[in-house]
């Protein structure tokens, strides 16, 4: 499932390609044929993205304007040319020159503003949005008894951190992913969530994850460079049984509420 970073990407490119423009929207596919012919001809307001959500506001005066997406775990949105859609296309929004084609979405129905304030307002905040307070995550976090590994993966208590973010960021500040949410001291949680905010946000610009400072790098290690579909340079996700790049002891793995959990059981011992 794409991550944060991913999703305000998708949301910078609509607007850069779409935003404040008379747009077509159409449902090659049929599914969502009839909320897109209401939005048809109008003008894309803006995109933005909440966490893993996106929204896509026109100015259509109809109930529901805004286009909610969640990409799931097969989602896909394209930029392209305007050749003929290729596939099963959910939404396609084009211009005279581009064309954004939604594929294999979790989501993708019509909503007021209403309901967007409702999914956004049950979210926790978003390291890469600018308006948002970590103490509120802070709140839900010292309350519980689960593993900050949980805790970070819960959307409602820190919006866009995915597998690949949770694990980089509790190994680069030592954090034993089994340390129970209320037993994390709270400078280490402001630390935690500053460094996702520079992560994150980095991911945004780069389009890919790198978690590596430079002294761990291939180039100053002379170790060969990471070979992953996501991309970027990594300590300890997807890299259970290699050596771990500071100690050299093998990374762990186990899984965790249904998801990989990857870390270095020597590095990261601090709760």
């Amino acid at each position: 499932m794409p991550e944060g970073h991913v999703i305000h990407r998708l949301a910078g490119e609509l607007n850069a390609h779409f935003g404040q423009q008379l747009v077509q929207v159409s449902s090659p596919q049929g599914r969502f044929a009839d909320s897109a012919a209401l939005l048809d001809g109008s003008q894309l307001v803006a995109a933005e993205a909440f966490g893993k959500h996106l929204f896509v506001e026109f100015s259509a005066a109809v109930p529901e304007p805004i286009v909610h997406i969640h990409l799931g775990l097969i989602g896909r949105l394209s930029h392209g040319d305007l050749a003929p859609p290729q596939g099963q296309v959910r939404l396609r929004i084009n211009n005279d020159e581009v064309a954004a084609d939604l594929r294999g979405p979790q989501w993708c129905r019509a909503v007021s503003p209403l309901e967007q304030e409702r999914v956004v307002s049950a979210l926790g905040p978003d390291p890469i949005r600018a308006d948002q307070d970590p103490d509120l995550a802070w709140q839900r976090i010292h309350r519980s008894a689960k593993p900050i590994g949980a805790l970070l993966m819960d959307q409602r208590i820190t919006a866009g951190v995915g597998n690949i973010y949770r694990a980089e960021v509790l190994f680069r500040h030592r954090v034993k992913p089994s340390c129970p949410g209320n037993r994390l001291k709270q400078t280490s949680w402001h630390a935690v969530w500053a460094d996702l905010v520079l992560l994150m946000r980095q991911g945004v610009v780069d389009g890919r994850i790198d978690t590596v400072l430079p002294e761990h790098s291939p180039e100053q290690t002379g170790r060969a460079p990471r070979v992953d579909r996501h991309g970027g340079e990594v300590y300890v996700y997807r890299r259970a049984d290699q050596p771990c790049l500071v100690c050299g002891n093998p990374v762990r793995s186990a899984t965790l509420e249904g998801r990989r959990l990857y870390w270095c059981g020597t590095c990261q011992r601090r709760h």
